[in-house]
């Protein structure tokens, strides 16, 4: 009987020796980043804003530094990260491919000067790496006895279990706004459209996220309101990761072609489906694919399947490779620049969402048949990070059926069978068939300070053009019209600037695209790079508002002012009458939002 106390003791002592050794083990799975922040004379700075970004540059974290400049991230994924500091009065500090591996803590010290701010990457802890590489990780899944049958994940930070755990909704923000403006009609003048927008995000039991968004409004040429609703569910609870699911709808009546306002009821329903996988730990693939539904004279209903696959390079920069078939795959929509999230990017999120809302599918007639703009691209894009500079290039093709322009033109220019109204002016939206064309593009990006950025962007597209021609159209058919269009590739070029100015917190966005005078050239939405090649001046204010009244949350005008210098117009052939198309028409809005 003697041996059975020493093994109990024996049994104790490496369950005892289990229990403290697990911690550490689970610790290992996870690095960290840790720093402190100080100026040119060597004071550490408090309050100094740090930013975490994965290797696609979606924000990770946030931190503030304390009394003695330090801050620190833990439990982060072995991955590769990019860390930006800002504070005021000092140029922003960035510093990519911060490489963190199981186990693993860097040390970095920031120094902020007036001209250049540095980080440097004192320590990098015991371990440099990824804790398994991709073949031991193809070997382990391939054996039964190794295959995983439960995921580790990092225990969730105490701030949000407590809130989780107090309320269903949590971190709920939103905006409000009433817009109003005018857009050119070159015919009978342009009319005034009136709308109320209002967009709202919460944070449910702290692991999903939703969004709900809708917009109620007048538009010229009909005394019916209009409507929409779109909402869309996150599975995690930033917002940006995890599948999503996005449902729009939309209600709004076309006045008739005689300018009545009894004309039938322009409804559409869209459901969006999107998820990303990461195949390695340098590829990730987003996927997703939208039906959508459309009711105006008859039904029509179609898939528009999407996918870009994205390899990190590391220092060497990112690869991305692009796909859509249908209408535009807004949830590729490029992240926004530094002046549009300066007011909050929970804000930025919710103004893109109203933006989408706003995309009407792209419907025409022809024939006396509706028909739906179909356009399929494929791109592959290059990007680089060099210091604080980041250059990109990209090649795309594109091919679109039944493409759509606005016409403005006569009454009777061509049979109203061929078209319809426009929304807030006189003029028509026509089909002028097909095209396809082939695009090259480069583009620069140069942070200034804190706040500002300057892009230059310039390429070489397909355009439409007019056929030459000795004398105008006899007859205005729409046939005569199609057939006068034709494809001409151009060179474009176009600059963008952003900043807050210091004082008022006014933000400021412009751009400005120029081409060949004598062509029109359509918009490409590009999926693998943030870039426009709108062309005309185009104009983008936000100013700040005192809020007086003790109400929380901020009051922000807003106006925008697109194509100022009213170019990319072009002139159809005809007897003496005035006709153009255009996809870019010079309008003006404004309005007031409040945000909480």
């Amino acid at each position: 009987m003697r041996p059975r106390p020493l093994a109990t003791g024996v049994f104790w002592g490496v369950l005892l020796l289990g229990g403290l050794a697990a911690p550490s083990f689970a610790g290992s799975l996870s690095g960290g980043i840790l720093g402190q922040v100080k100026n040119s004379a060597g004071v550490a700075q408090m309050g100094a804003t740090v930013l975490l970004y994965d290797r696609y540059d979606q924000l990770v974290r946030r931190a503030m530094t304390n009394e003695e400049g330090k801050f620190a991230f833990d439990e982060l994924t072995p991955n590769i990260y990019s860390l930006r500091v800002t504070l005021a009065s000092f140029v922003p500090a960035l510093r990519r491919n911060i490489a963190v591996a199981a186990g693993s803590e860097n040390l970095l010290q920031i120094n902020m000067t007036n001209l250049f701010s540095t980080v440097d990457l004192v320590s990098s802890g015991p371990s440099r790496g990824l804790l398994l590489s991709d073949d031991w990780k193809w070997v382990l899944r391939s054996s039964s006895s190794t295959r995983p049958v439960l995921r580790l994940l990092p225990a969730p930070s105490s701030s949000r279990t407590t809130a989780s755990a107090s309320s269903i909704f949590s971190d709920t923000t939103g905006l409000l706004k009433v817009t109003a403006g005018d857009g050119e009609s070159f015919t009978a003048g342009g009319q005034e459209d009136l709308g109320t927008a209002f967009a709202v995000a919460t944070s449910i039991y702290g692991t999903s996220r939703l969004q709900l968004s809708g917009n109620v409004g007048y538009i010229g040429n009909s005394t019916i309101p209009a409507a929409g609703l779109r909402a869309t569910y996150f599975h995690n609870a930033d917002g940006e990761t995890g599948p999503q699911v996005t449902l729009t709808v939309r209600q709004l009546y076309l006045p008739n072609h005689d300018g009545a306002d009894n004309g039938p009821a322009l409804r559409t329903m869209a459901m969006a489906i999107r998820d990303s996988v990461d195949l390695t730990d340098r590829l990730r693939v987003e996927y997703g694919m939208t039906t959508e539904s459309i009711s105006y004279y008859e039904r029509l209903t179609y898939l528009s399947p999407f996918a870009r696959a994205t390899y990190d390079l590391g220092k060497q920069g990112i690869v991305r490779v692009a796909y859509s078939d249908g209408e535009q795959p807004a949830s590729f929509a490029s992240p926004p620049t530094a002046a549009s999230t300066e007011l909050g990017a929970t804000t930025a999120a919710l103004n893109s969402d109203l933006a989408a809302l706003a995309l009407l599918p792209r419907i025409s007639r022809r024939d006396d048949q509706m028909q739906v703009q179909r356009t399929q691209s494929v791109e592959a894009g290059y990007e680089r990070a060099i210091g604080s500079r980041k250059y990109s290039a990209s090649f795309y093709s594109e091919s679109a059926d039944n493409a759509t322009l606005m016409l403005a033109a006569p009454k009777g220019y061509v049979p109203w069978t061929d078209s319809l109204p426009d929304l807030g002016s006189n003029d028509r939206i026509f089909n002028i068939g097909s095209y396809n064309r082939l695009g090259y593009t480069a583009a620069v990006k140069q942070p200034l300070g804190d706040r500002g950025e300057l892009s230059l962007a310039g390429g070489y597209t397909g355009s439409l053009a007019i056929a030459p021609r000795d004398a105008a159209l006899d007859s205005h058919g729409s046939d005569d019209v199609r057939a006068s269009i034709h494809e001409l590739a151009r060179p474009w070029a176009a600059v963008s600037f952003s900043d807050t100015l210091p004082v008022t917190g006014t933000v400021l966005t412009t751009t400005y695209g120029i081409t060949d005078s004598r062509v029109l050239m359509p918009d490409h939405y590009y999926m693998t790079q943030n870039i426009t090649q709108s062309t005309g001046w185009n104009v983008r204010i936000r100013q700040p508002l005192p809020l007086f009244g003790g109400l929380g949350g901020r009051l922000e005008a807003t106006a925008e002012l697109r194509n100022l210098l009213a170019q990319g117009y072009l002139s159809l052939p005809s007897s003496g009458q005035k006709a153009l198309l255009t996809n870019s028409p010079r309008a003006v809005r404004g309005g007031l939002a409040f945000i909480f």
